[in-house]
C-alpha cells in the first residue's frame, strides 16, 4: 500500500482516487474548495461532477494541501491546464520529501505552448520528485467510476517512473501500458480535444456520419503532422493516446468538446456554452494555443484554424465546416509518408 494525494476534486480527478483506493492504496483526494471537502466526506458523493456514484467511505477529501501530501510516496495532478502552475508553486512550498509526480491534464499553455510536464517541472524543483509521468488515453470518468473497462498509457522519461505509475493504477477494470513517447502522448491527448469540437459541430449540424468519419481522420493527420513536428514519434497517434482518445472523445456523450462544438452549430455562444457546462473544457484554450503554435512552426492545420475562427473570431460553423470540405485535392498516403520520413530522418 502506499499514500497517493490526487490533486483535483473535478470527474477525473474523483474517478483516479477511486481507481487508486480500489487497489487498496492510502488516497488523499485533495480540493482548493473546502465546502466541497467537507460535503463529500459527509455525504459520500461528489454531486458536483459525479453525481449518480457514490463514493467509498474510507476515501478522505482534503482541503488542507501539506496534511494531504504528508508521507505520500506519489503526487497525481488532474487539475485544468490554467491551474497547473499556481497549484505547482504551492506544492512547491509545503512538500518537503522526494515523490513521483504522475499527471492527467490534457492541455496547452496557450502563451507557450508548452505541455503539462514542462509547465509541472518548471514550477517544482527537481530535487522534489524523481520524474514526470503523463498518463493518458481513451477514459471517460463516467465509465472508470463505475468500474468498466479501460484502458489508458502512462508515459515518462523514465522507465521505473512509467512501471511505478503503472503498478499504482492497474487492475483487472484498468489497463495500463508504458509508451516512451511523452511528447506524443502529451500532444495526441491535448490536440484530440480540438478535433472533437469539429466533431460536434458537424453532428450538431446534421451532417452525419460520413461527414464526422472524414474530419476525425483528417483530424488525427492534423495532430501526427504537429506532433512530428514537436518530436513526436508518429506511430504514438495511432495508439491508444492518439487515435483511440480521438475517437472516444468524439463521438460519446461524455464528451464536454463534443458537447461544446454541438452546442456552438446549435447558435450558442461560447460564454453561455461554459457557463451551462460549469466544467473545464479543455480544447478551447488548447485551441488557442495550437493554432498559434502552428502558424509560427508553417504547420498546416486546416481544421484546427476553423475551430479557432469559429472560436474566438465569430466564424460560422457551417461555413468552416463546408470550406473544410472543399478543400483543394490532395493525395492521402504522400502525406503520410512524408510526415514519416521527416520523423525518421530527425
Amino acid at each position: 500500500m502506499e499514500k497517493v494525494a490526487v490533486l483535483g476534486a473535478g470527474s477525473w480527478g474523483t474517478a483516479l482516487a477511486m481507481v487508486l483506493h480500489e487497489n487498496g492504496h492510502d488516497i488523499r483526494l485533495w480540493t482548493n474548495d473546502s465546502e466541497h471537502a467537507k460535503n463529500m466526506n459527509q455525504t459520500h458523493q461528489n454531486s458536483a461532477y459525479l453525481p449518480d456514484v457514490s463514493l467509498p467511505e474510507t476515501l478522505t477529501a482534503y482541503h488542507s494541501l501539506s496534511e494531504a501530501l504528508a508521507e505520500v510516496s506519489a503526487i497525481v495532478f488532474v487539475l485544468p491546464t490554467k491551474a497547473i502552475r499556481s497549484v505547482c508553486q504551492q506544492v512547491r512550498d509545503v512538500l518537503k520529501h522526494k515523490v513521483t509526480i504522475i499527471h492527467g491534464t490534457k492541455g496547452i499553455e496557450p502563451k507557450t505552448f508548452k505541455r503539462v510536464s514542462e509547465l509541472i517541472a518548471e514550477e517544482i524543483p527537481e530535487h522534489l520528485y524523481e520524474d514526470i509521468v503523463v498518463l493518458s488515453g481513451p477514459s471517460h470518468a463516467e465509465e472508470v467510476s463505475i468500474k468498466q473497462p479501460t484502458t489508458v498509457t502512462a508515459s515518462s522519461n523514465s522507465e521505473q517512473a512509467a512501471h511505478h505509475a503503472q503498478d499504482l493504477f492497474i487492475n483487472d477494470r484498468f489497463r495500463v501500458y508504458t509508451n516512451k513517447d511523452i511528447i506524443g502522448v502529451e500532444l495526441g491527448g491535448s490536440l484530440k480535444n480540438i478535433i472533437a469540437l469539429g466533431a460536434g459541430i458537424s453532428d450538431g449540424l446534421g451532417y452525419g456520419d460520413n461527414a464526422k468519419a472524414a474530419l476525425v481522420t483528417r483530424g488525427l493527420a492534423e495532430i501526427a503532422r504537429l506532433g512530428t513536428a514537436m518530436g513526436a514519434d508518429p506511430l504514438t497517434f495511432v495508439g491508444l493516446t492518439g487515435m483511440g482518445d480521438l475517437i472516444v472523445t468524439s463521438t460519446s456523450k461524455h464528451s464536454r468538446n463534443w458537447r461544446t462544438g454541438n452546442m456552438l452549430a446549435k447558435g450558442k455562444s461560447l460564454d453561455t456554452i461554459l457557463d451551462e457546462m460549469g466544467m473545464v473544457v479543455e480544447g478551447v484554450r488548447t485551441a488557442e494555443a495550437a493554432y498559434h503554435l502552428a502558424k509560427k512552426k508553417g504547420i498546416e492545420m486546416p481544421i484546427t484554424s476553423g475551430i479557432y475562427h469559429v472560436l474566438f473570431k465569430g466564424a460560422s460553423p457551417r461555413e468552416v465546416v463546408d470550406q473544410l470540405m472543399t478543400r483543394v485535392r490532395r493525395t492521402e498516403t504522400d502525406e503520410i509518408h512524408s510526415m514519416l520520413k521527416q520523423y525518421y530522418q530527425a
